[in-house]
């Protein structure tokens, strides 16, 4: 299985459009040593032939575009490898995304039932999606169960990978009616996807209660750019350093590969000079880069 970062960075990007932090101005500037940085975003084709976007990301088309592997076939009038979008939660950086891929286009949008009707009923731009012929296909996940996805028309052969959702608590976006945020089951609000083909699985959770990301290196970071009185763990996100930081809660010579994702535009990390990415690096993890692919 492969798996592709299309983006990295957290809500707004880096450089967020709006802010003038040392980061953002340092990168417009060519002072910094960092890379620009689009909106979170993750792919992964179970073949190298058909892939699956996992969210859809207000950046979208360009990660689309800066992905050959996501381009039409040559020779072909129409078309693309893209066979489903999988949605984890209705926030407005996990869907918007999708309006993206209205240009008259059948795919698969797999979600849970409230997300579904969110977007169907509470959110009429969305209709767009119904002028392909045949028009977006909803797949139902049941947080719980397990959905076998095959590729092909024989339904008995074995299934090309297995999606799991597991639900994890919280809420439904504000954005919504109170009359619908209280009638939908709030285990549908937001979930995780973990995949599994040929004994070998990744986990995809990127709304955890406590996020275990690499968005912010202090907990009072937002507050010393200026950008926010919230602290880090406020906002849901443990910080990378202290001692009861990310970076203490892992051993350095950990076995597994460990990638930080989610990246705030004002977290030090991002410029590679700083003591803060080399920190990060002795403790033996690596920042997400636009672009980065992994095989399994």
């Amino acid at each position: 299985m492969q798996i592709k970062i299309l983006g990295s960075a957290a809500g707004g990007g880096f450089p967020q459009w709006n802010c003038a932090c040392r980061n953002c101005a340092g990168l417009r500037a060519g002072s910094l040593h960092a890379s620009p940085r689009l909106q979170t975003q993750l792919a992964f084709s179970p073949d190298g032939v058909v892939w699956f976007l996992l969210g859809a990301s207000p950046d979208l088309r360009s990660q689309i575009l800066a992905c050959p592997e996501l381009a039409p076939s040559s020779g072909e009038a129409t078309g693309t490898p893209i066979g489903g979008v999988f949605l984890s939660s209705a926030d407005v950086d996990s869907l918007s995304g999708l309006l993206h891929l209205r240009e008259f286009q059948s795919f698969f949008v797999f979600s849970t039932p409230s997300l579904q009707k969110i977007v169907q009923t509470e959110n009429r731009i969305f209709d767009v999606l119904l002028r392909a012929e045949p028009p977006v296909q909803w797949q139902a996940l049941s947080p719980g169960g397990r959905l076998a996805c095959r590729f092909g028309e024989d339904p008995s052969a074995p299934p090309t990978f297995i999606c799991s959702p597991i639900a994890l608590g919280g809420s439904f976006p504000d954005y919504l009616s109170h009359e619908l945020r209280r009638a939908l089951p709030a285990q549908e609000s937001v979930i995780a996807l973990r995949f599994e083909q040929s004994g070998k699985s990744f986990f995809f959770a990127p709304s955890l209660p406590a996020f275990l990301d690499g968005t912010f290196w202090s907990d009072d970071e937002l507050d010393s750019t200026g950008r926010s009185h919230k602290t880090a763990r406020e906002m849901g996100h443990v910080p990378l350093s202290g001692r009861e930081g990310l970076l203490a809660q892992f051993p350095p010579d950990a076995a597994a590969r460990k990638i930080l994702i989610h990246v705030n535009n004002t977290n030090p990390i991002l410029d590679e000079n700083s003591p803060e990415f080399r920190a990060v690096r002795e403790a033996g993890f690596e920042v997400a880069s636009d672009g980065m692919e992994f095989t399994l």
